[in-house]
This record gives C-alpha cells, structure tokens and sequence, in this order.
C-alpha cells in the first residue's frame, strides 16, 4: 500500500498518457452535451447516493439511466476555484485560481467550453451566483454567457448576491428552444441549496437543507424536461455534480470554505451518455473533477485537454478497465487568506485520506467513513508515504501572493499612519508556522454566531461581537472587514475607519481595506485622507478606486479631474456609467436639474444590465426630477434606489416629500415610518434627524420631537 503511494504522482501522468491509445478512439457521440452545476450540494443528502430522506426524483431519474460516482471530490470548497477545476482539467496551483475573491482565470488557460466551441459546438452558460460573473473569465469559449443577476447594493454579502434557479432555468429553456442544431455545450448552474436556505416548501422534518435540495432537483427537472421536449435527450450527454458539499455542523463548520472533510469536498457526480450506455452503473473508484473536462472530450471524440493530472473516465464508462492511477487532491486556502491561519491540502485513495495541516489528519475510508478519528499517530507510515506524494505535488505550487506594494505606495501608507505594515506575511509563513484551522473550531463558532447577529440586521451587538472576537484573533482580515461593515451599518463611523485602518495594516493590498476607509473618510469629511486611500487602491480595484475620485473631484470643483477619473472607471469596468453620472452630478451641484436630467438618466438606465449597484445615481436623477415638479416620473427613480440602498435616507426623505407635496398624506406617512426603521437597521442617527425634520414639517411635533431625541442619542431610544 505505501509503496503505490509513494509512486502515485510520477506514475500518473505515465499511465495517463498510455491509456490514451485506446480511450480517445473510443465510440464517441456529437449530440449535446449539457453540465449540470447545484451549488453545494452534498452527496450523502441525495436517495441514489443512500440518503432515505431526501425527495429528488429528476436527479434519481438520471442516475438510473447514467453512470453514478460513489466518491467524487472536488479541487476546492469554494466555488469559483472548483468551477474552474471542472472547466480545465487542472488543479488550482495549474490554472491559479485559489479563492473566490481577487482572482481570474488567466488568459492563457484554455476551458472546456473553447474546445467545443472550436469543434462546432453551439455553446451557452447559465449561471446563477455572483462569484462567476463574466468578470473573473470562465466565459470564454461561450457564444452567450448569461449571469444577469438582480441588482444588489455593495453592502450585500457575496454568498447573498444570486439568481433565482427558475430564473436561470427559464433563461436557459429559452435559449434552447431556439437552437436549431443538435451539436450544443449548455453549462447549467443553480445557487440551490447555498446558504441561507430559504426553499419554498420546507419538508416534514424541518430541514431546510433537505428542501433546498428537493428545490434543486425540480429546477433541474425542468431544464431535463425541456431538453427531451426537444428530442435530444437519449442522444445527450449529461453530467451533473456540485462544486463543493456543506458542513452543516459537522466538524463544526455550518457552511463550506474552511475544512476539506468529505461533508464539504466529496460531491455528486453522474454522467449519463448518448444512447443510455451503461445505464444504472454504480463505480467506486475514487474521481476528481480535474477528470470531467477529459471525459467530455472524450465522448465528443476530441483529443484530451492540457492536463496533467486529469483523467478521461472512458474505461470505467464502458467497465472496459480501471483507472490510471492519479491523485486525487484538494486544498483549502480561504483559512489562510482570510483568517491568518495554515491554509489546507488533502490527498485521497481508495482507502486513505490525508489532509496535510500543521497536525496532519488521516482517515481511513473503510471503517470511518465520517471521518471522526485521525489515525495519523497509529499508521506512520501511512501518513508519512502520502505525506511525501501530497508535499511532493504542491513543493512547486506556493500560495499566490497579493500584489506587491511599490515604494511610492510604501511611503504613502506610511504618511497616513499605516507604519510597519505587514503586507503578504501570512502568504509568506510556512504553513506549519500558522494556526491550525481545527484547532480554531470554537473561534468560527464564535464568528458565526457574529455573522448570524449581522444576518438579522442587530448591528450594534453584532460589532461587539466581532470586536470581542478579534481581541484573541487580531490578524483575522474577514473579522475586522465585518467589523467595519457592522460599524458602519450601526451608525459609528469611526469604529468603522479603525477597522479598516487594521485591514490595511494587515494587508496594504487589500482593496475593500482601502476602498471601504476612503469612503468612511468621505462621510467623516476627511477628503484629503479619502483620497490618499482611493489613490491607493487604484492599483488593485482601478474601477472602484476612480469612482471614488471622480466623486472626490466633483466636490471640490475640478470638473476636468472628475472627468479623467470617471473615464479611468469605465475603462476599468466598461459597465460603470461613471461618465453619464459625472456630468449629471456636475450640473445638478449647479442647480441646472432640468439639464442634469438626460445624463443621469443614461447613467440610471444603464444600471438595469448591472448587479453591482452605484449609489445616488438614481436618487439624483429622482431629485432632479422632483425639483421639476415631475414627480410622478420621480418616484420609481425614488423607489429603485432605496430598494437597492436601502439606508439611502436623502432618498427616503425625497419620496416621502413627494408623496406630501402631491397630496398622497398617508403614503408620505408611510415612507417616514420607514425612514425611521431604516434607522435601526440600515441608517444609524442620519435617519433619525431626517425623519424629525419630515414630522415637523408634517406637523407631527411629537413625533418630532421622539425622533430628535434618538439621533441625540446616536440612534438609541432614551430611557
């Protein structure tokens, strides 16, 4: 046994390439291809993999007319690095995406989709989360690649920022029913059952994972259902799988992205081919998603992709053979770029699996399927010999750095108080010389319990929390970014700029650090220091960072200079209007409204095809329009803009005033209240002060008064 293992990564690009002979000269098919992506789909909570509970008859369905994997693993926890995996054949050292967050796919690695597409594919995605937005490059190769989100205002957690399964499955019915070829690549992905777990029908037994996942299978049912409505599905080849499981409190991990336990690595993967061939098979040697890719191509007749370690799973297809040896890896580098501890790797055999840490884990798969006790202590060698394989494929690999930080950066964070900044030393440390993430169990519990205060807008005690939290854990950056984000939502700006100050301190690099205290500054009044920041943060988030200058440029009067930085935005990202917004915002500062109006409508308009929400746009088109007394056209700029910001409150003391000033008391009435809830949840003390000055002006002098009272009171009823 140990001796295979020592031998597993050199022997498998050899047997890999032998194999090759036979495999691509197999039967092939040039009917449609479709992949199929649930999100965080575990495969112990689906009927064909034994789970008795779980209601999912389009899925069972198609494992009995496909070939089911009884244990497939992904390359990574997090969503875009195994999406990614899955699209090339390679592991996330190869093709360098890593995390979720500051990474694209570079240009010169070639996906799935462009090789069929270069064989005469029609080809199409669908996609339903954030993280795989056209931006980070998993588009390439695809004729349409539809990630049209609902708008989102930037306060929003990535992991809240999706689409609807039924939107995205009716979007991509309907580009199938307009194809006219049967020759087509459809990538499909749905965000169900990704946390928070909302489905619309929650099952007898209270769990609202088990229902996102009956959910998933009827949205997948449908898009199955259309596909034999076209006549293509027995000559069809279907994968489905998930990029990566979920915790839900095993190991003491609620979510995903931190450990690499089979509960969050081992997914579903079942491979349906043209013609029904090998219908009901089960097989249980152990696959990786590196090994799609190849196999696609394999059935389509194509020759294999760029990869070294990936596999085509023909031989186990056709139950010609066995599988040419691979190893079958994963890795975990959110605890290391987020949390400041070791991040993880994990390497799997028939029997084995080891996940290097500071203090390795081994499991041994036949008796402990859970994974509940490491036996690294009572097989040495075991551990040693798989130890050697898995140091042995990542010795090249390294963490990926942030960008450096030139000297004129250097000395500019130094003129702001940023002295000794310690940018890239966690990237830096030996893995061994950082925190041992199962050793940090009670710390997550404890971050999760913060996060669960913040879900349910309960900010102040949501940052005592987080502060508490970083009192033992002050290299945390995701904890002093939630700080801030609580902070700001509690009404303490300050507290907020302190916390991004630590982000930048941790990471001179980090662009939500730099953005996020350029911004507070703006608010404190702080406009020299907000624009040492946004200078800053040009070199690692350019469209975000010009916005924020052109904002800064506009008020202190250089037109030219808001100009420049608004065209550097749309460079940057060509679907920020920041030109159209710039000059409506220069001509509504010189009171011309009625002129202000055809820019900033341009700007607002072309919003709708953005979920990235920029804020004010449609609130000072809504003004301008107001102060033309087009109210009626006011008012659904009004509405657009606090449903995307809703702690707006120029743009809740707006609508409320237009209701009051056309007559539509009640509704104005209505519109304060709101105001003054938004207060608690979203808007801190300013509402509270907008909302006194509206009752006054309604004449409601008592009410007045109560609201004038809480802002004194930094937002607090007074006891």
């Amino acid at each position: 046994m140990t001796s295979r293992i020592r031998i597993l990564v050199a022997t498998g690009v050899l047997a890999a390439a032998l194999w090759a002979a036979w495999q691509w000269a197999a039967p092939s098919s040039s009917g449609p291809i479709i992949l199929i992506s649930i999100d965080t789909l575990r495969a112990d909570r689906l009927p064909s993999y034994g789970y008795a509970a779980g209601v999912t008859p389009a899925i069972d369905r198609l494992a009995s007319e496909g070939v089911l994997f009884e244990h497939a693993y992904a390359q990574s926890p997090q969503t875009l690095p195994s999406h990614t995996s899955i699209l090339t054949g390679q592991f996330p050292f190869e093709h360098g995406v890593r995390d979720n967050i500051g990474f694209v796919v570079p240009p010169e690695v070639r996906t799935l989709p462009q090789t069929l597409k270069a064989n005469g594919y029609a080809t199409a995605a669908f996609v339903s989360s954030f993280v795989l937005r056209h931006q980070v490059g998993l588009d390439r190769g695809f004729d349409v690649y539809d990630d049209q989100l609902p708008p989102a205002g930037p306060d929003r957690p990535l992991g809240q920022v999706q689409r609807a399964g039924t939107d995205t499955a009716a979007a991509a019915i309907r580009w199938l029913q307009a194809q006219t070829s049967p020759k087509y690549f459809l990538f499909f992905h749905i965000y169900e059952p990704h946390a928070p777990y909302t489905p619309p029908v929650i099952p007898a037994s209270g769990d609202r994972y088990d229902g996102e996942v009956t959910y998933a299978d009827q949205i997948v049912g449908q898009v199955l259902d259309a596909i034999r409505a076209r006549g293509d599905y027995d000559d069809a080849t279907i994968v489905l799988l998930s990029d990566h499981g979920e915790g839900l409190g095993d190991h003491g991990e609620e979510e995903h992205g931190l450990f690499l336990y089979r509960t969050t690595i081992q997914t579903p993967l079942i491979i349906k081919r043209a013609g029904g061939r090998g219908a009901g098979r089960r097989v249980a040697a152990p696959v990786q998603h590196i090994d799609v890719a190849p196999t696609v191509q394999a059935l389509a007749g194509l020759a294999p992709p760029d990869s070294r370690y990936g596999r085509s799973l023909m031989a186990v297809l056709d139950d010609a053979g066995t599988l040419p040896a691979a190893p079958i890896y994963a890795e975990a580098m959110s605890p290391r770029y987020h949390f400041g501890w070791s991040e993880l790797y994990a390497l799997t055999d028939e029997r084995y699996r080891l996940i290097r840490a500071p203090r390795d884990d081994l499991f041994d798969l036949s008796v402990d399927p859970g994974e509940t006790r490491s036996i690294a202590a009572d097989r040495p060698q075991v551990q040693a010999a798989m130890r050697a394989a898995l140091d042995g494929l990542v010795a090249s690999a390294g963490v990926s750095e942030p960008a450096a930080v030139s000297a004129e950066d250097r000395q500019r964070l130094a003129a702001l108080g940023y002295v000794g900044s310690q940018t890239g030393t966690r990237v830096r440390a030996a893995s061994d010389a950082l925190p041992d993430p199962k050793d940090k169990i009670e710390v997550l519990r404890r971050y999760q319990r913060a996060n669960a205060l913040a879900s349910e807008d309960r900010w102040p005690e949501a940052a005592v929390a987080y502060r508490a939290l970083l009192d033992t854990e002050p290299e945390m950056i995701d904890g002093w970014l939630q700080l801030a984000r609580a902070s700001e939502r509690a009404g303490q700006p300050a507290g907020a700029l302190e916390a991004y100050r630590q982000v930048v301190t941790l990471d001179a690099t980090n662009a939500a650090g730099l953005t996020g205290a350029a911004a507070v500054l703006v608010q404190l009044g702080r406009f020299d220091e907000a624009r040492a920041h946004a200078e800053l943060a040009i070199a690692v988030a350019p469209a975000v960072a010009h916005e924020l200058l052109a904002r800064l440029a506009v008020q202190r009067g250089d037109a030219a200079a808001a100009r420049t930085h608004a065209a550097a935005a749309t460079a940057a990202d060509p679907t920020l209007p920041m030109p159209a917004f710039v000059e409506g915002l220069i001509l509504y500062n010189q009171g011309a409204f009625a002129a202000a109006i055809p820019p900033l409508l341009q700007a607002a308009q072309a919003l709708t095809q953005r979920t990235e929400q920029v804020a004010d746009i449609r609130y000072l088109l809504a003004d301008s329009l107001a102060r033309e007394q087009r109210f009626d056209e006011a008012v659904p700029w009004f509405t657009a803009e606090i449903a995307s910001f809703p702690g707006h409150v120029r743009a809740r003391a707006g609508l409320a005033m237009v209701f009051w000033s056309t007559g539509r008391r009640a509704d104005a009435v209505s519109a304060v209240d709101a105001l003054e809830s938004a207060a608690r949840t979203h808007a801190g003390p300013e509402a509270d002060a907008a909302a006194a000055q509206l009752w006054a002006i309604f004449g409601d002098t008592g009410r007045a008064a109560a609201a004038r009272a809480r802002a004194a009171a930094g937002g607090r009823t007074p006891r």
